[in-house]
C-alpha cells in the first residue's frame, strides 16, 4: 500500500454552486475570505492570507440548478481551521450575525467544531483543532476522539 508523503496537505476545494455572485458574498462575508480572482463571469476564486486559493466557486455545470439531495453522495463539509479558539468564537459570531442557521456543534476532544451550510447546501465546518498533547488517547496510546456537546454560549464569550 502506498502511503502519502507526510507533508502532503489538501490545498483547495472547488465546489459546484448556483449562483456565484450569492456564494462570493457567503465565502467572503460569512467566511472572511478574500476574492483573489474572477475567471470570467462563471468562477472565482478565493482566500485567506493571500494564497492563490483555498475555495474555488464556479456555475460551469450548476448555474441555476437544483440543490442536491441531501442523502445523495457528494461532499460532506468543507473544514476551515481557525487557529485558536479566540478565533473560531470570532467566526462562529460573525456567521450568527449573517444569520447562518448553525446545524451542530461537537467537542471531538481533538478539536471543537461547528456546522452549517453555504447557500448552496454545501456542508461547512468552522474548527480549531486542541494542541496535540491534549489530544485524549487510550490506555495503549491509540486516539480516541470524541463526540461531545460544544457550548457555545462559553465559546462566544471568548469572541473579540
Amino acid at each position: 500500500m502506498t502511503k502519502a508523503h507526510p507533508g502532503m496537505t489538501i490545498g483547495h476545494v472547488h465546489l459546484k454552486v448556483t449562483d456565484l455572485d450569492r456564494s462570493i458574498a457567503f465565502y467572503r462575508d460569512v467566511i472572511g475570505l478574500d476574492v483573489m480572482q474572477h475567471y470570467g463571469d462563471q468562477a472565482a476564486f478565493l482566500s485567506a492570507g493571500g494564497y492563490h486559493h483555498h475555495i474555488g466557486l464556479n456555475t460551469w455545470f450548476s448555474e441555476n440548478g437544483p440543490r442536491a439531495p441531501r442523502r445523495s453522495p457528494g461532499l460532506f463539509h468543507v473544514a476551515f481551521l481557525y487557529p485558536n479558539r479566540a478565533a473560531l468564537a470570532q467566526a462562529f459570531r460573525t456567521a450568527l450575525d449573517a444569520g447562518v442557521e448553525i446545524e451542530g456543534a461537537a467537542d471531538h476532544g481533538v478539536s471543537e467544531a461547528i456546522y452549517f451550510n453555504d447557500p448552496d447546501g454545501n456542508g461547512i465546518e468552522i474548527y480549531r483543532d486542541r494542541p496535540e498533547p491534549e489530544w485524549p488517547r487510550n490506555a495503549q496510546g491509540e486516539l480516541e476522539m470524541v463526540n461531545a456537546p460544544l457550548d457555545l454560549d462559553a465559546l462566544l464569550l471568548e469572541a473579540a
